[in-house]
């Protein structure tokens, strides 16, 4: 927020006070509290009132990201944005993409931590002078380079840092739409579903694309043919 919103911050802030008929006082001046003067008195109340008001909407805006990123997500999202190439790799670092891999507790064993602590140092250098990481946009073009030069294989601890971060967004919104589906299939009348059935059931209920190519009459052969049966089908 310093480094890029504070601006637009203290423009909103602005607004706030200038709807509210607040005093816009000057932040870089000295105000002095106990004056007799009723002039002086107002000012530093004025003055007061906006630092409350400014104190208030940053602890709105910090609840705001709280209630939406726990620590996790924070440090997932820190770690993939330190990979990214904009800018000849501006936003990198390292320690939080070490964070970013002890996350992945099951791909980042101790020992392979310590490789890609190794690997970091040599990777940054070699991409922020290779003309081929110039100009990337984003983590994907990025994944796709190394991939064309064959880096991938050099660097395969940032590589694989790198598919796990392109399928996260993937990984959520699956897992977010199998709770959402999950609403529909266990309902008061299925209170009691198990928890294969209910698997099979949120397969058919969330690939339904796939099932509505599948022909009626080839589910039936299939049905049919699992075991023999008094009655054809």
């Amino acid at each position: 927020m310093r480094e890029s919103k504070w601006e637009s911050l203290i423009e909103d802030v602005s607004s706030f006070c200038v709807k509210h008929d607040i005093l816009i006082t000057e932040m870089d001046k000295n105000y002095h509290i106990g004056k007799s003067k009723r002039k002086s008195s107002s000012v530093t109340y004025s003055h007061h009132l906006h630092v409350e008001v400014f104190n208030a909407v940053i602890d709105l805006q910090l609840a705001e990201l709280n209630s939406r990123f726990d620590a996790v997500n924070s440090d997932l999202l820190l770690g993939m944005a330190s990979l990214s190439p904009d800018n000849s790799f501006a936003n990198y670092d390292k320690d939080k993409i070490m964070k970013l891999g002890t996350l992945y507790r099951d791909e980042f064993s101790a020992s392979k931590l310590e490789d890609l602590n190794y690997e970091l140092d040599n990777y940054i250098l070699f991409v922020r002078e290779d003309s081929d990481f110039s100009n990337l946009k984003g983590i994907r073009d990025l994944s796709e380079t190394l991939v064309e030069t064959n880096l991938h294989k050099t660097w395969r601890l940032v590589y694989l840092l790198l598919k796990l971060s392109l399928i996260l967004s993937v990984v959520t919104a699956t897992v977010e739409r199998a709770f959402s589906s999950m609403k529909y299939i266990k309902n008061d009348l299925r209170s009691r579903i198990g928890d294969e059935f209910l698997n099979d059931c949120l397969v058919c209920y969330i690939e339904d694309e796939v099932f509505e190519s599948v022909p009626n009459d080839a589910i039936i052969d299939r049905f049919q043919n699992i075991t023999s049966r008094r009655g054809q089908l």
